[in-house]
């Protein structure tokens, strides 16, 4: 695939000293599903993670990391970030947000860090894989390396 250009993300985690290897895929734009991305870097479903953007009805944004092939449970992750009542921002929202496109939304580097929760089976793997900030390329990392680099929370939210 050629040279891998860093994306901010990336070089967030360098500058904090995070072990991680970036690992491009070939990018479908109609079919933007964990199940190609999976298949794309030859690994179990269950290992590629994906970034949601919510709102909460107190305390505003805030973000969760679930397992691609899982919905995250809302009232779970209501209580789990001190909301009453929460639910998926607007996809119109997603980049003015975050700065980031759907298919390529990374807990590491948005615009303004949000809390950010990540759903506590990550901790079932040696590595997970999370968007590295843009379509077509993943982060390979253990699941405490993105906990302590997000400064994330880590509670079931599925």
């Amino acid at each position: 695939m050629g040279k891998i250009n860093k994306t901010n993300a990336a070089r967030i985690l360098d500058r904090l000293k995070v072990s991680y290897t970036l690992v491009p895929y070939k990018v479908d734009e109609n079919d933007l599903g964990a199940e190609h991305v999976a298949a794309q870097l030859g690994e179990p479903v269950e290992q590629v993670f994906k970034t949601l953007v919510l709102r909460g009805d107190r305390t505003g944004h805030f973000v969760c990391v679930v397992p691609a092939m899982a919905e995250v449970d809302l009232k779970k992750a209501a209580h789990a970030s001190g909301n009453k009542k929460c639910d998926l921002i607007p996809l119109r929202e997603l980049q003015p947000l975050t700065g980031y496109i759907r298919g390529g939304c990374s807990p590491i580097g948005m615009k303004k860090a949000q809390p950010t929760y990540i759903d506590a089976t990550c901790m079932n793997y040696t590595y997970i894989y999370v968007s590295a900030g843009m379509r077509g390329l993943q982060f390979r990392i253990a699941p405490g390396d993105l906990v302590e680099a997000s400064q994330a929370t880590v509670v079931d939210i599925i």
